[in-house]
This record gives C-alpha cells, sequence and structure tokens, in this order.
C-alpha cells in the first residue's frame, strides 16, 4: 500500500487507542503515507507522531455538514489505497464507503457498513480491548493483534513540566464528560489528604475542569496540592503523568492517556466496567470498582449526567485502599 487513511472523530481517548494501527501500517509498509482524521481538539495528541502524515480534521464549528463536504472532497482528491474507519457512526461512515478508495474497512456497527469492502465484528463481550478490536481492522495485513498505544511528548512539553517533577508527586484527573463516570469529590478528597503527606498532588484536566479540581483542591486542604487544571496541554499533561509515582484516573481520556506513556494508574470504574474493553494498560495498572453486585451496573456504554437510580451506589461503594 502506498496512502492510507484512518478515521476516529470520536472523543480523546479513542484517538490514543487508533494510535496502534497507525504503528502497525507504518510498520508493515515502511514508506507508506498514513494520513488520519480526527475531530477538532484532539489533533494536539498526534504532534511529534513518527512518520504521521496529515491531520484531516472534523471541525463542527464550521457546521458538521459543511466540513463533512470539505472532508469528502479532500478524500476523494487524495485517492487513498485503503481508508479505515474505527468510528461507527453513520458521518464517517458515509466518508468511508464514498471515499473512492478500493479498499474501505470498518465495523459492522457502522449503518453503512454495507458499502464495506471488508467488515470487521465489533462486541462488548468482554473478551477483547478496544485496542484489539482495532487491530482486528488490519489483521489481513499480518498487523500485530496487540500493541500499546502511544503518545510523543516534544523536549518543550518535556521543559514545560521540569519545575512540577523536582518533589515526588501525583497526579489525579478527576473530570469526565460523564457524571457517572466520575469518582465522587469526597473519595478525591478523602485520597489526597492521605497522598498529600507523601508527595505533591496536582489536579489536572482542561479549562473546563479548573472549578471542580479548585473544590477538591481547597477541600484537601494542603499546600501540597495545587489546581493545574488547564495550564497544561494534552502532550504536557502526558509527560507529567509519565513523570508521576502514581496516577489517579476516572474511566476518561487520562486513563488512556497514563496508557499511552505506561504510567502507573489506579483507574475507577463507576457505571462503566473494564469489560467493555477500555481499560488501562500500563504495565502497573490498578483497577478500582464497587465490589456489591448490583443489578443496574453498567447502566451503559459511556455513562449519564446523572445516576439513572438515584443513588450511584456503583461510585459511592469503591473502598479507597489505593496504592501509594
Amino acid at each position: 500500500m502506498k496512502k492510507v487513511l484512518i478515521i476516529q472523530t470520536a472523543f480523546l481517548g479513542d484517538v490514543i487507542l487508533a494510535t496502534p494501527v497507525i504503528s502497525e501500517i507504518l510498520s508493515i509498509y515502511p514508506g507508506c503515507t498514513v494520513d488520519i482524521l480526527v475531530r477538532k481538539g484532539n489533533e494536539s495528541l498526534l504532534e511529534n507522531f513518527p512518520s504521521l502524515g496529515t491531520v484531516l480534521i472534523l471541525n463542527k464549528k464550521e457546521g458538521k455538514y459543511k466540513s463533512l463536504r470539505r472532508l469528502f472532497k479532500t478524500i476523494r482528491q487524495n485517492r487513498y489505497d485503503e481508508v479505515i474507519n474505527l468510528h461507527r457512526f453513520a458521518s464517517t461512515g458515509f466518508l468511508t464507503a464514498f471515499s473512492g478508495a478500493p479498499s474501505r474497512i470498518g465495523f459492522d456497527k457502522n449503518p453503512l457498513s454495507v458499502f464495506y469492502t471488508k467488515r470487521i465484528k465489533h462486541s462488548i463481550d468482554g473478551q477483547q480491548h478496544e485496542v484489539e478490536r482495532n487491530l482486528a481492522c488490519i489483521a489481513h495485513h499480518g498487523a500485530a493483534s496487540y500493541r500499546r498505544p502511544e503518545l510523543f511528548p516534544s523536549t518543550s512539553d518535556i521543559s514545560k513540566i521540569s519545575d512540577l517533577t523536582i518533589t515526588p508527586f501525583y497526579c489525579f484527573a478527576p473530570a469526565s464528560v460523564w457524571f457517572t463516570k466520575r469518582l465522587p469529590i469526597n473519595k478525591w478528597v478523602e485520597m489526597g489528604k492521605t497522598l498529600s503527606q507523601n508527595g505533591n498532588v496536582y489536579l489536572i484536566g482542561a479549562p473546563s475542569d479548573h472549578e471542580l479540581c479548585e473544590s477538591i483542591k481547597n477541600d484537601i486542604g494542603s499546600e501540597h496540592c495545587k489546581n493545574i487544571a488547564g495550564q497544561l496541554s494534552l502532550l504536557q499533561s502526558a509527560a507529567l503523568m509519565s513523570k508521576a509515582k502514581r496516577n489517579y484516573v476516572n474511566d476518561s481520556g487520562p486513563l488512556h492517556i497514563s496508557s499511552a506513556m505506561n504510567a502507573p494508574v489506579t483507574a475507577f470504574f463507576c457505571s462503566t466496567i473494564p469489560g467493555f474493553g477500555f481499560g488501562p494498560l500500563s504495565d502497573d495498572a490498578e483497577i478500582k470498582e464497587t465490589r456489591e453486585n448490583l443489578d443496574c451496573r453498567p447502566c451503559g456504554i459511556h455513562g449519564y449526567s446523572s445516576c439513572p437510580k438515584g443513588h450511584f451506589k456503583c461510585a459511592t461503594t469503591i473502598i479507597m485502599d489505593v496504592k501509594h
């Protein structure tokens, strides 16, 4: 193959879990041009990725359909040999199906997969990690069935966080798009009061997470706890997490950043379960979830803005005997 397009326009973590497909294609076909399509905001994750070609961007702020029309024209003009769609929704299914590529591959759950040349079964049955499901899309090229995701902070990214790494520290990433994926604030506070006796605690996240992190910091009440949410880029956060004594995360993007950096991590699963295939992949990874047998868990793949049952026991009953 000479030219390949990979499509993954879902969330930050989904893009990270697509990186093994990039690496495998480049390993199998040295010199192949590999482009990728992601949604606006996630492109910075792929800065410095070795030998990656063009990063195309779906920018919904310019109008979803306007952006799709622009991308459709670009994809057709680029004459890809193969388009690999790791996204499971119709918008990218259309781009794949009518890309003009002789080889069009993606998951059978995409409503337009009937127009693909190869359809891959996507099953959330506890048997495969999402990385393995993604790599199954290129198994016909002889790809490995497993490969850890990767991110590549630059020298300047590492320099940016150097002052924060002088003394031992922990990273807390308490936010999530979905409320039912968030470990409750009081549990972050409980954990922070203990860990801040052993090193600094950095609360990290996007600018929109600043208020949540500030609340947790104030309740911890230690001079060793610092709210730096919104102060670091994604790759700077990755660089910081790679040097932490341990990272504490929800089932959300920072979990996958930890995996990509092979950083020590404790991941809290509240309404979702590791069996969906999105657990941590670091060598030193710990999963914390309720020990109660709740008939309402899991209540959904992504989560909800509030607990559908009103009690949120999947989170409140997690026992906080975490590693230091």
